[in-house]
């Protein structure tokens, strides 16, 4: 039997209706750009898995950190210890995150790391004594499946059975340079009616939603009002961070830094789950106290796992490195080339590029896990390039060190595919 058909025996895929779309396809390596199926088929992964691979799958420069790690410790409970790799992981994050990040907390995936930030933020006016349960998000916002991190995405798709069920969220608008009067209004009426605790956002861009893009001095505006109403801002930055839209993180670019950075995907470059909340000493501050139950009582039995550190670190020392700098502005040189190219395509209805990702939206409607999307991913595949449509949004977001070749044969393959639409 092939993995396709044993898969089908007990496994329970995400993001899926299984009675619709019962294969999966079996993965059985995966090195630099390319994955390799079990039937030998090759496919250039112009996603980077969930933009987590950011340096290529099996980069032998991590790998090789990772082995050493095992050898010497593999996994300790953080409430009581620390070690080398976790204190050696804040010092070098410290070092790239905007100057006014100054604490780590360790968590596991990119949903635990913006609900430990939702709950920071909480329990923070909660210690001063204060009480605020409403926060600010943008709409078609995508921040992660727990209860938290749901309650303020807007994507419907994800939380409908679960709306009842979840926080007080007061949604406004993504600046678009056209809106920004309306949306100044929105939020002065939500912090006159609510007791705001904070705002979260996907700093440039917004993922989930399909690449949507808007500009730092738009979202600064807005960070602003915030900042002069004591809101906290926490910058969403499990997507963006690492150097994929041209900075380090998104927040360099903005004048504002948030309170609370929320970091996962790129942070280990795909080796391992892990994530971390990073935040102000200020925030740090409020926690303090003789009283027990004013500390963060939130916790993951990995947190900080030295393995996960180790990859982590390596993958920090890897986008600091002159190569990968360079590669990250050739990328997004090669996206606005072929962007121009591809942007007078019939299929096309309009193109944007951020650092290292391209987004084509395409003028037709299509749900975002309608029918035509199913045939532009199947249409990739056949074409040997991983690509996954959100709705009818075709973008890539590939390893750093993809190679000029195999980025030209991501865009012909876009075109072929939208010729044949």
């Amino acid at each position: 039997m092939t993995l396709t058909e044993r898969d089908k025996k007990h496994l329970w895929h995400p993001l899926k209706q299984h009675q619709t779309h019962p294969d999966s396809l079996g993965i059985i390596k995966a090195k630099g750009c390319i994955l390799t199926d079990e039937h030998g088929n090759e496919y250039i992964d112009a996603i980077s898995s969930w933009y987590t691979c950011m340096f290529g799958h099996c980069n032998d420069f991590i790998t090789s950190r990772v082995y050493q790690q095992m050898q010497t410790l593999d996994q300790i409970m953080f409430s009581d210890f620390t070690h080398e790799p976790a204190v050696k992981l804040s010092e070098e994050l410290i070092k790239i995150l905007p100057e006014n990040q100054n604490r780590i907390f360790f968590n596991d995936n990119g949903s635990t790391a913006v609900e430990a930030g939702i709950k920071m933020a909480l329990q923070y006016y909660f210690n001063k004594g204060e009480k605020r349960n409403t926060f600010i998000a943008f709409e078609d916002g995508f921040h992660g499946d727990t209860f938290g991190a749901m309650s303020v995405s807007g994507l419907s798709v994800y939380n409908g059975p679960f709306e009842d069920f979840l926080m007080d969220i007061q949604r406004i608008p993504v600046p678009n340079g056209e809106n920004n009067e309306a949306i100044a209004q929105k939020l002065q009426q939500v912090i006159s009616e609510h007791n705001v605790a904070g705002f979260i956002y996907e700093p440039l861009v917004q993922g989930a939603a399909g690449m949507k893009i808007h500009k730092a001095e738009d979202l600064n505006n807005i960070l602003e009002v915030c900042k002069s109403n004591n809101i906290l801002t926490i910058a969403d930055e499990v997507m963006t961070g690492f150097g994929k839209t041209g900075n380090n993180f998104a927040s360099d670019e903005i004048a504002t830094k948030p309170d609370i950075i929320c970091l996962s995907k790129a942070l280990t470059a795909g080796l391992v789950p892990m994530s971390i909340t990073s935040c102000t000493e200020e925030i740090y501050t409020a926690f303090l106290g003789n009283d027990i139950s004013k500390g963060f009582f939130h916790c993951h039995t990995y947190s900080a796992n030295p393995i996960a550190c180790s990859a982590a670190l390596a993958s920090i020392e890897l986008l600091k490195a002159q190569e990968i700098q360079n590669n990250i502005q050739f990328i997004e040189k090669s996206n606005k080339t072929f962007a121009k190219k591809i942007e007078s395509h019939p299929k096309v209805n309009s193109t944007r590029v951020k650092g290292v990702i391209l987004a084509i939206d395409l003028n037709t409607n299509s749900g975002r896990y309608g029918t035509l999307r199913d045939q532009l991913l199947k249409s990739f595949m056949n074409e040997g390039v991983f690509l996954r449509p959100l709705g009818n949004t075709v973008y890539i977001q590939p390893p750093y060190v993809i190679t000029k070749e195999q980025l030209n044969k991501i865009y012909t393959s876009i075109e072929k595919v939208l010729d044949s639409l």
